[in-house]
């Protein structure tokens, strides 16, 4: 018999006598590691990733998940655990507390100002991000996607927020 072994009878055996004869005794495996130490942030992401390449449709319903547009997808990501964001990426903008840029982290609500509708200042695109400077959201072509927040979005980025 191995050491592990006897000293699981040996509590089984102890407790027995402490408890009783007729006493039961179930031991449960342990949790696994893995998902305790996931972020909730990086459980919304992954969860959002399930959705890679489902297109983009401006003004798209919050009751389906065959289209989104950027603020209906992260509306819908973030409620799966407890977060209800306003609809549109401008009233997202206004919710949870202020990060800085290089504060990010897993999670938080990333917002530009870009496309036609953009001046620069105005809120017109939210996205979620994902660490290492990658962001997960969905316009145009693509649906579903994730870019760098280096580059382009970086020209177009205004600001973040924290909703977690």
């Amino acid at each position: 018999m191995n050491r592990q072994n006897w000293i699981k009878k040996a509590v089984v055996i102890s407790l027995s006598a402490t408890l009783g004869a007729g006493a039961v005794l179930t031991v449960a495996p342990p949790a696994p590691v893995e998902a305790a130490s996931v972020s909730k942030g990086t459980q919304v992401v992954n969860f959002g990733k399930q959705y890679m390449g489902t297109p983009y449709k401006f003004g798209a319903s919050t009751s389906t998940t065959s289209v989104f547009d950027c603020s209906s997808f992260m509306k819908h990501i973030f409620k799966k655990y407890g977060v209800n964001l306003p609809r549109t990426s401008a009233a997202q903008s206004k919710v949870g507390t202020a990060v800085s840029k290089s504060n990010l982290k897993a999670g938080d609500l990333v917002f530009f100002s870009s496309g036609s509708r953009a001046n620069g200042s105005n809120v017109t695109h939210v996205a979620v991000y994902m660490g290492n400077n990658k962001i997960l959201h969905t316009y145009g072509k693509p649906g579903v996607t994730i870019s760098s927040l280096t580059g382009n979005w970086s020209k177009t980025y205004l600001k973040a927020r924290r909703v977690l």
